[in-house]
């Protein structure tokens, strides 16, 4: 007899990595503690019915993972993961509210599987300390393509890169595709980081007029044919700030006027893993002229910097690798390599899950405080778009708010087309709690009480 064997080892994956797979899962589930003995490669193979090389390879994987140690002599055995619960209170302060941020992970299980995540950085750390691709690896960018899946993508390999966040992806895609002084589609309101970066470049950004389906296709066609634009910008999914989704017929007319002109699309997906059934990517409908960018800042996390991109062509992610190697130089290795890891094991996507429960949760707070607000909102998104009662200005409840422990950001940020309205995004995640976003919209609604800005 031995003491472990694995449970079932039908995934789908080559049988060493299944068998890497079953060591994590049971450590994860403490079948296998801290300190425990794997039994001799040899005794496993015949236990398993497979050969000896397979188990010497998959112990090998999961040594790499940082999941066991191995001693000459004695055998192999699971790693004493010592994992502190006390954090740096020199970081806990560091949040830039004015950011969209997600909800941060509580649930003490989740984080332990997102801290176990490190053992393999750890493990590796010398190799992730240097320069590397600019897109990623083969293995994260295989990772970056599973991951990809959840929305229905399945492009080539070569068209995949893994980039350092949607800011310098994007960044890179204008450097490709853009002159100073070229025009640049977008949405009536807008991301302001994409406003920003447009900016920098010198682009001149012409906003197309909105309804609660997305842009106007006869619109986008009639500033095609007035401006002569380089490129069209959208965030189709929980757009940021209007909380905006557009349906799959908005996005199929959308693609069909791409189409018709020839224009390239930079379609920012950052919410698009969020939703349990989000209407599918427009580079679907249009795969050859759109900029795929699947953030993970807002279904993992901002401070892993990265994204997943896909370009129209091979060609066209050869020349972002140019422009992301000139720009940035790479994405981060280390913070690959941990993603690639919890892609691997499954804790990207208990993250992601987390992350839309929580925000469906914080949102049916705002419903229950914010009763004679008028906004619009989404049950996954993690803002408001608040419009003020008559007679309030947006700078003076800006102002009110300024220290509170909640993300406010007026209309002036987003707005291309028109003048700024009364309106305010109002951010629900970041690292408050439940009961501290709740106290805080309760002072937003005293807040927007016309009579709290008498005397």
């Amino acid at each position: 007899m031995i003491d472990w064997i694995p449970d079932a080892l039908e995934s789908g994956k080559p049988r060493y990595q299944a068998i890497a797979d079953a060591i994590a899962e049971d450590i994860r589930s403490g079948r296998l503690g801290d300190g425990k003995r794997l039994p001799p490669q040899r005794r496993l193979a015949a236990a398993l019915g497979i050969d000896f090389t397979t188990v010497s390879r998959a112990y090998a994987e999961a040594q790499a993972r940082g999941l066991v140690e191995s001693h000459v002599g004695r055998g192999t055995f699971v790693k004493n993961h010592v994992i502190t619960d006390r954090p740096d209170p020199s970081r806990a302060g560091e949040a830039d509210l004015l950011m969209n941020m997600p909800p941060e992970p509580d649930d003490p299980g989740l984080r332990r599987r997102m801290q176990e995540g490190l053992g393999y950085v750890s493990a590796n750390l010398i190799d992730l300390l240097r320069y590397q691709s600019a897109t990623g690896s083969e293995r994260d960018r295989v990772a970056a393509s599973s991951w990809l899946s959840m929305r229905g993508m399945v492009p080539a390999l070569e068209r995949v890169a893994v980039t350092p966040g949607a800011h310098a992806t994007m960044a890179a895609i204008l450097s490709i595709n853009t002159q100073p002084g070229d025009t640049v589609l977008c949405e009536a309101i807008t991301y302001p980081g994409f406003r920003s970066v447009a900016g920098r470049f010198g682009l001149r950004l012409v906003g197309i007029e909105m309804d609660e389906d997305g842009i106007l296709p006869d619109a986008l066609d009639a500033a095609i044919r007035e401006h002569g634009p380089k490129m069209l910008y959208l965030n189709p999914t929980l757009q940021n700030p209007t909380t905006l989704t557009m349906p799959e017929a908005r996005r199929l007319d959308v693609a069909a006027v791409l189409q018709r002109h020839q224009l390239m699309l930079i379609e920012d997906d950052a919410y698009g893993f969020i939703p349990a059934k989000g209407p599918a990517p427009i580079a679907l409908s249009a795969p050859e002229l759109t900029w795929h960018i699947g953030g993970l800042a807002k279904c993992i996390g901002a401070g892993l910097r990265l994204a997943f991109t896909i370009a129209p062509t091979p060609r066209c992610a050869y020349h972002l690798a140019q422009a992301i190697r000139a720009l940035s130089v790479m994405p981060s290795p280390l913070s690959m390599a941990l993603v690639t890891q919890w892609i691997e094991d499954g804790t990207a996507d208990g993250i992601r899950r987390f992350i839309r429960y929580e925000s469906a949760a914080r949102q049916a707070i705002a419903a229950e405080v914010l009763t004679s607000v008028q906004y619009c909102s989404a049950d996954n998104a993690f803002n408001l778009w608040l419009e003020l009662p008559e007679g309030l200005n947006r700078a003076e409840v800006v102002a009110r708010m300024a220290r509170r422990q909640i993300g406010v950001m007026p209309s002036d940020a987003f707005t291309v087309l028109g003048s700024p309205g009364e309106q305010l995004r109002v951010s629900l995640g970041g690292p408050a709690s439940r009961e501290n976003l709740r106290e805080n919209l309760h002072f937003l609604a005293n807040a927007l009480s016309p009579n709290s800005f008498m005397g």
